[in-house]
């Protein structure tokens, strides 16, 4: 049995970062919160746990003061940084140069939107964290579009301009744009260039695993696709796995992971989401080594 890890799966480059100014950090200071888990991961989550990172919500954060409070690679909004300055909370600032320059667009195209009544679309989650921060570049008038009911919140007589978060699909986005320019033409009849602006703000780190994974899938008999539960990544480009290989197991880590899923023939692929550590994928390849004794005695 080959086993082998996908090279392109573990961190992107905005997760890293994060988790490179925590440890940092932690090493000069006798304690640090972080507003939010810093990453997708309960495994990592723990890790970094153990070494004296302290997750609160924004909720806590209001009673804090005269502390260290990291910001995650999702981004803020305005919002926390009036209150770090409020509370004077010194702001360790991870958050993503890619989300950074996103949320400045978005703030930008709010401010055009505002003077001509028109709307701000993102294409993403309700509720996830870089959403959160992007709804707060617009005073939280952003209308969040994820399924084609969501559509039903926009007036299509008015101009729109849509953005989408980092991680969405590509497919995703360009169908939304579709439908949306569908419905402008219902509305208006026609669809002129002041109608509607679509930006497509998919960070094509993130995107460029959907391809890799396809052609990883098809390499392997076997996927095991390792993430955390939590992980809109990870479940997204799992199913992108399971629709190349019918074979290919989601688990959060190697305790759940089947011996009966493997043949002594078989070509094992590893591989993840841009939340998922490489240490982690790298225990999964070890714990899997250890299944091929067994099944030759078995097969024997």
């Amino acid at each position: 049995m080959k086993v082998t890890i996908d090279k392109n799966s573990g961190y992107c480059f905005g997760v890293e970062f994060a988790i490179k100014m925590a440890e940092d950090e932690m090493e000069v200071s006798d304690q640090l919160y972080c507003l939010g888990d810093i990453v997708h991961n309960d495994m990592e989550v723990k890790r970094l746990s153990a070494k004296g990172l302290v997750v609160i919500d924004r909720e806590k954060l209001q009673e804090l003061s005269n502390c260290k409070v990291l910001i995650r690679a999702h981004g803020e909004p305005p919002e926390t940084y009036k209150t770090a300055i409020e509370n004077n909370i010194e702001l360790i600032d991870a958050s993503c140069p890619v989300v950074l320059k996103l949320q400045h667009r978005v703030k930008t195209a709010f401010d055009k939107m505002e003077k001509e009544k028109g709307q701000i679309v993102i294409y993403g989650k309700k509720g996830h964290a870089e959403v959160i921060g992007l709804t707060g570049q617009t005073l939280e008038k952003a209308i969040v579009v994820m399924e084609d009911k969501d559509l039903d919140k926009i007036d299509f007589t008015k101009s729109v301009t849509l953005f989408s978060q980092t991680t969405k699909s590509t497919k995703g986005f360009y169908e939304l744009k579709e439908k949306i320019e569908n419905r402008i033409k219902e509305a208006k009849g026609e669809l002129n260039e002041v109608d509607f602006n679509a930006n497509d703000s998919i960070c094509r780190q993130v995107s460029n695993r959907e391809p890799q994974l396809l052609n990883f899938s098809k390499e392997n008999d076997v996927i095991i696709f390792v993430s955390g539960k939590k992980s809109s990544n990870g479940k997204a480009l799992y199913q992108v796995c399971k629709a190349e290989n019918e074979r290919s197991y989601f688990v959060e880590n190697e305790t759940e992971i089947d011996p009966l899923w493997f043949t002594t023939e078989d070509k094992v692929g590893i591989c993840g989401a841009t939340s998922t550590p490489m240490w982690l994928m790298e225990q999964v390849m070890k714990h899997i080594n250890t299944f091929e004794t067994n099944l030759e005695f078995e097969n024997n």
